[in-house]
């Protein structure tokens, strides 16, 4: 048996028995992918068969330190090199070209002589592969479950199109002619890949914002809604109380003020009345509707000065402009959001109005029956 075929026998056995199942990509068939692109590459660039022997040492070795760990992996695998070589006769020179080949495997390490340029290439042989993808997932997988880490895919297509793009490169005639073509190829496809996972990214983005302002919008309308029923509902409350008093004071005190012994409760009973009339005009004006003319010119339409969100700004406009209005609307988003705000803003000048008169009609209440009440207890106090 040959020395060779003792390391291939030997690397094998270290990858069966020793290396983890962790290592999905750094295992036997990724050794056999760098011996297969160097013989590729022996074939067109010959080489002493001296040199030829020491580039198939170091690639049957190049990866075999990963079987304690992917750390200083090279150096590791360098010295088993060593060890195994010299307890099989190889000689010195040899074995420290082969240590120094290993070495030279790292990525960001730029070659010095044809050797180490061959070595490089063959280790990224697969860069050229038709099945590239798939060998990356292999090598995703194996990192993630080294690192604990998990890569998106736009994480693992950028880091593919960083290495391929900026640190790495053919060295040999052979590679830059065969393999460099079809490696420009893989990177294009990595390119696409990484633009149509970016729009992707944009659109679902855009219809994450999109949601947030119909979110927004709704939010506020509904917000505005249940301001302005609770407005009138304590308008109402006022309107029912301040008319029970009225019906009262005209059913039972003023029948009775004719005579002389309740004369002094004439005054009080017409205080109480004047101020719950007036509570009641109050609380009328806070929810008293307001609806504009319904007409207006194209120019407004075009200049946005109009609400045509508000039945009060369209009621006198023909059904067909105003679908056609609305139409163009709807397909402006800008035009859209504005008519939005515009109708929130409205609706918030509306609830403006309700509850400044609702403040005011609380207050004439609150003053009306405090004034009625003295009034009511100096009247019969003066008896």
């Amino acid at each position: 048996m040959t020395i060779l075929q003792k390391v291939e026998e030997h690397i094998f056995q270290i990858h069966k028995d020793t290396l983890s199942h962790q290592y999905t990509y750094h295992n036997f068939n990724h050794t056999l992918r760098v011996v297969n692109g160097l013989e590729e590459i022996l074939i067109h660039q010959p080489m002493s068969e001296k040199d030829t022997e020491i580039l198939r040492y170091a690639a049957w070795f190049h990866d075999v330190g990963y079987i304690n760990s992917l750390e200083e992996h090279e150096e590791r695998g360098a010295q088993m090199a060593q060890t195994f070589l010299l307890e099989n006769g190889v000689d010195v020179d040899v074995v420290l070209q082969v240590m120094q080949l290993i070495r030279a495997t790292k990525l960001d390490y730029i070659p010095d002589n044809d050797l180490e340029c061959i070595i490089k290439d063959a280790d990224f042989a697969h860069f050229s592969d038709d099945n590239y993808v798939e060998v990356s997932n292999l090598l995703r997988k194996e990192l993630q479950s080294l690192n604990h880490k998990t890569y998106t895919d736009l994480e693992w297509h950028e880091q593919n199109r960083d290495v391929m793009l900026y640190r790495h490169r053919y060295y040999t005639a052979y590679a830059q002619q065969n393999w460099q073509p079809k490696k420009q190829e893989n990177l294009l496809a990595i390119l696409k890949e990484i633009e149509k996972i970016k729009e992707k990214k944009k659109k679902k983005e855009k219809v994450e914002t999109n949601r947030t302002i119909d979110t927004l919008f709704r939010t506020t309308l509904r917000n505005h809604t249940q301001l302005s029923a609770i407005a009138d509902r304590k308008a109402n409350i006022l309107l029912s109380v301040n008319a029970i008093i009225i019906s009262i004071c005209l059913s039972t005190l003023i029948p009775k003020l004719d005579s002389p012994s309740n004369a002094h409760l004439i005054y009080p009973t017409f205080i109480l009345m004047i101020f719950s009339v007036a509570t009641i005009i109050f609380a009328i004006l806070s929810t008293r509707p307001k609806v504009t003319s319904g007409k207006f010119t194209r120019e407004q339409v075009e200049n946005r000065e109009v609400n045509l969100l508000f039945f009060g700004t369209f009621h006198q406009m023909p059904y067909q402009e105003y679908e056609d209005t609305l139409m163009n609307i709807m397909k402006d988003k800008g035009y859209l959001h504005h008519a939005l705000t515009k109708d929130l803003y409205s609706l918030g000048a509306v609830l403006n109005r309700k509850y400044r008169f609702l403040n005011i009609t609380y207050t004439v209440f609150t003053v009306g029956i405090l004034v009625s009440v003295i009034s009511f207890v100096y009247a019969f106090r003066a008896i």
